[in-house]
């Protein structure tokens, strides 16, 4: 009785067109609808459906608005060393949208498919849906409001993991401290300037020649000694490990590298050779992260590395896997699974193969050929970080990646990349941020005030306050980059950025028990205002302002020179000022 779908099967006999629908019995309103059939050859899957609305949220990782453009626009997902701009297709794939329905209902679709693809829509409103491989395994959630539709999706492919209390706090990191000692400078003028800091973070620079788990004792020596007064000063201290392993170092000089021999876990090219690619330290082998004997492996690193620098977390890099070579040291073989028929849209536009800025196709993960696991990569090196972690640590620990996978939210957090110090790439942020809401990555955040090239005082304000209300928060810079810690600013902005931060400290209470909510119920911690208020469609493409669980409404200044924000109040709340604690009714205030 009253069922909440109908399902009909058409194409039965032979000859007809296979095709399928689902629909809304209550509302009659499309939920997918194959009607032009399907393709299913070698290489090349494809099916499309029309759309209930043009309304359509999520597919990701990309770089644009939080309500899709359906003109005729397509996304393209396959993992990928490549910063956040344009419409390339960058670290993630998650291969899951939510749309909004004309009544203010919701539904979700979910293609359960590693290989690389496109999602073309159409101003119908339609989806096409391209794949170069695997299945289509399809999920559809009926809600019917938003919040269920993400909820029965994480249900799916898994809760968030709840983050430490500390993670929540305020992270501060760059890439070129150059030394143990100008990082302890840092945090001392952090803590003179009672500016809040939970944790502080080191990138590559603390290495010995870039190798994984060394230290450069000439720069970084006294590196113990600061994770030591971190420690005692109730702070904590994460560092980054990438997956490439030099293959470049005389034997038995490197164990991560002779034990990794030892064990045969490393990626195979196409003749069973382990194949040699390139990133910081030089010529790498990349872990084999689907084969169990690498997790034992890569605990065994952790822990021994742990015994000198007492790490509370992990950052995990470069996962895609990137790849200074295209391809291997070798090359790679003439093959269809190297230059398929079809390339992603945008991966072919700019006249590239699927192997640019990554290894072969053809290599061999265990059973399985690279080509059909590209993107797990980070997702599967994320679940043998963190169960690594937590049984050196014996606690609950933080693991932030950078490429990611459906359900990867179980395993870590994610920093949306390699951003610029731009004002363009402060309000990206939003969207950016609310995407991985709907794709169960909760802890999520951007490099606050911007990773590449020089900020300004201005931007670097603004950034702060909105990044105050990030779920991860961390500011963070590259090598040659002007400072842009809170304490190299001037006196005014100081205090601004001490006065945010303050305003999120007292508030994590109520963010800690959000994580919590995302962890056991599926909630969202970063929320777009159409999943608090979805009947009020005003609130379907607002992509300024955001909450936090159902009571906080965050309205950040986006713009140089600004001085305040037009904010949109949902229609039947009763709203309060948080610092004047007045009551607002309901309109568009200046």
């Amino acid at each position: 009785k009253n069922p909440i779908y109908s399902f009909k099967l058409l194409g039965t006999k032979v000859g007809d067109y296979f095709s399928f629908s689902i629909t809304r019995p209550s509302t009659n309103t499309i939920i997918f609808n194959s009607k032009t059939g399907l393709v299913f050859s070698d290489q090349y899957i494809q099916i499309a459906t029309d759309l209930a609305s043009k309304y359509i949220y999520g597919i990701g990782e990309h770089v644009g608005n939080l309500s899709l453009d359906i003109n005729w626009n397509t996304i393209s997902l396959f993992s990928r060393d490549q910063s956040p701009e344009g419409n390339y297709n960058v670290y993630g794939v998650h291969p899951f949208y939510l749309s909004m329905e004309p009544d203010g209902n919701a539904h979700g679709f979910f293609l359960l498919n590693s290989n690389a693809m496109d999602f073309v829509l159409q101003p119908t409103p339609a989806l096409t849906i391209r794949t170069i491989g695997g299945i289509l395994d399809m999920y559809f959630f009926l809600g019917p409001s938003p919040a269920q539709v993400v909820q029965q999706y994480t249900e799916l492919i898994g809760r968030p993991y709840f983050p430490p209390y500390w993670a929540l706090g305020y992270h501060l990191c760059r890439w070129g401290y150059r030394s143990a000692n100008n990082t302890r400078e840092v945090v001392e003028r952090m803590r003179d300037m009672l500016i809040p800091q939970d944790t502080q973070w080191n990138d590559i620079d603390y290495m010995h020649d870039y190798l994984d788990f060394t230290v450069d004792e000439e720069q970084f020596g006294e590196l113990a000694e600061l994770v030591d007064d971190l420690h005692e000063n109730g702070q904590h201290y994460v560092m980054i490990v990438d997956p490439g392993i030099s293959s470049d170092q005389p034997s038995g000089s490197y164990p991560p590298y002779d034990e990794g021999i030892e064990k045969d876990i490393f990626i195979k090219n196409s003749t069973g050779s382990n194949l040699i690619g390139k990133v910081w330290p030089g010529n790498v082998t990349f872990p084999d992260f689907i084969n169990d004997t690498t997790h034992e492996w890569w605990a065994e690193m952790i822990r021994n590395f742990y015994d000198e620098i007492p790490f509370d977390g992990l950052w995990i890099d470069m996962n895609e896997p990137s790849d200074f070579y295209d391809g291997s040291i070798l090359g790679c073989p003439d093959d269809p699974l190297e230059t398929p028929l079809y390339i992603p849209l945008h991966i072919s536009e700019r006249g590239e193969v699927l192997r640019v800025k990554t290894i072969c196709m053809t290599a061999w993960q265990s059973q399985y050929r690279h080509y059909n696991v590209h993107s797990l990569y980070g997702h599967n090196e994320a679940i043998a970080t963190l169960n690594a972690l937590e049984d050196v640590l014996g606690t609950r620990t933080l693991v932030l990646s950078r490429s990611t996978f459906a359900g990867s939210g179980r395993y870590a957090g994610h920093w949306l990349g390699d951003n610029q110090s731009k004002w363009p790439d402060l309000a990206r942020s939003i969207p950016g941020i609310l995407d991985f809401s709907l794709f169960g990555v909760p802890l999520v955040g951007v490099d606050i005030c911007g990773f590449s090239g020089n900020t300004t005082e201005e931007l670097c304000a603004r950034w702060q306050q909105l990044g105050a209300f990030y779920p991860f928060s961390r500011n963070h810079n590259e090598y040659n980059a002007n400072a842009q810690d809170p304490t190299v600013w001037s006196s005014q902005t100081v205090t601004a950025i001490r006065d945010s931060l303050n305003i999120r400290y007292s508030l994590l209470p109520y963010l800690y028990t959000l994580f919590y909510l995302a962890h056991t119920n599926g909630e969202t911690v970063a929320r777009p205002l159409f999943m608090q208020f979805p009947k009020d469609n005003q609130t379907w493409t607002i992509e300024t302002q955001f909450m936090w669980g159902d009571g906080l409404l965050i309205s950040p200044v986006l713009t140089k020179g600004s001085r305040s924000v037009k904010a949109y109040l949902p229609k039947g709340e009763r709203w309060y000022d948080f610092n004047m604690v007045s009551s607002l009714l309901w309109s568009c205030v200046q």
